[in-house]
């Protein structure tokens, strides 16, 4: 499985072309130009930006605000391979957490199935090893 996520400094916004890669959940209405590259190094790389896709309040998804306290934006995003694009349940953003910095923790709440060997889950049940 493969997840990015960090800081990238990009506006993500709600373009109707990135539309298969970002979800309509954006802060932004507009992209910056670290946006585009994002959006396209995940198009190139076969991953989706998770972190756009989820429906919160606004204040659960700025994830930094500048020093002033008046400008907040989402630039810190959650990536994962298309093919496993179900396995993120959820990702925001947590203000209250104080960790001396400029950006807020964002939390992405995962699930990963396993799939199981069926001649190992058959010696298991009969009680070997």
């Amino acid at each position: 499985m493969k997840i990015l996520l960090g800081d990238f400094n990009a506006k993500v916004g709600r373009e109707n072309i990135f539309k298969p890669t970002i979800g309509k959940e954006s802060l932004h209405q507009d992209s910056n130009d670290n946006g585009v590259r994002l959006v396209n190094f995940a198009t190139s790389k076969n991953l989706v930006v998770k972190s756009t896709m989820f429906p919160h309040r606004n204040i659960h998804k700025y994830t930094c605000t500048s020093p002033n306290g008046n400008t907040h934006n989402q630039i810190d995003h959650v990536l994962i391979d298309r093919r496993r694009e179900s396995s993120i349940l959820d990702v925001r953003s947590f203000r209250g957490a104080d960790c001396d910095s400029d950006h807020y923790p964002v939390v992405a709440k995962l699930r990963e199935r396993l799939a199981v060997n069926k001649k190992a889950a058959q010696k298991f049940e009969g009680g070997k090893i």
